[in-house]
């Protein structure tokens, strides 16, 4: 009884491990296959590079709301956003507005709203587009601090300045009421000149948020 192979293939059709390709390195007798990355990953390799530079064009090339930081601003500003029940539904008064001026957390929130929704009209850093320069003495429709909250929910300008009393929440227009009582006096250039008056200076914070917006850091 023979005990060959079972199949009828050759034994010497079988591949043979050193019939396998080599290089032409050998270090200290040690032979290296050349055994090639397949295409698929080569070309694969070839697209990141041809990608990277509009990555980075994209996210670091200095475009405004493009960066990390900024995301990781309107990430934070939404948290913050469901801290509204810790402060309950502010009121656009002038104590409030002056206030929440000295909170810089929640002046975060404010910013984010600002560079939201108001940038079209005027500017990133409010020096003013369409819209006025807010970072100047003079205001057209403001004469007291809460007379920003005012154009902000009613509009001005005939709807050239909109209403958003039904696309913010209350808390939102205070505090991005605040944030922009906050550039008054950063003096930024635009396209625009001064319009309209210059007005009294706002009034002081109160003791009582000097000593909360301290706790406030505190906390964070």
């Amino acid at each position: 009884m023979s005990m060959g192979r079972m199949d009828n293939k050759p034994a010497s059709d079988s591949p043979r491990v050193d019939e396998s390709p080599k290089t032409d390195h050998a270090y200290d007798g040690i032979e290296e296959f050349d055994n090639p990355l397949p295409g698929w990953w080569k070309w694969l390799f070839v697209a990141t590079i041809v990608f990277s530079p509009f990555y980075y064009l994209y996210y670091h090339g200095g475009t405004p709301g493009r960066s990390i930081e900024e995301g990781y601003g309107v990430a934070l500003a939404a948290n913050t956003r469901l801290q509204f029940e810790e402060i309950g539904e502010l009121q656009p008064d002038a104590t409030t507005l002056v206030n929440y001026m000295e909170k810089d957390n929640w002046m975060r929130v404010g910013k984010i709203v600002f560079q939201t929704h108001c940038v079209s009209c005027h500017g990133r850093e409010g020096e003013g587009k369409v819209g006025p320069n807010l970072t100047d003495e003079h205001y057209k429709n403001v004469k007291t601090i809460e007379d920003i909250a005012h154009v902000v929910n009613n509009g001005a300008a005939a709807g050239a300045m909109p209403k958003w009393s039904n696309r913010l929440h209350p808390n939102e227009v205070v505090l991005v009421s605040s944030y922009v009582a906050t550039m008054r006096g950063k003096m930024l250039e635009g396209p625009r000149g001064a319009e309209g008056n210059v007005i009294a200076p706002w009034p002081e914070a109160t003791a009582e948020s000097e000593t909360t917006t301290e706790n406030d850091s505190n906390k964070e």
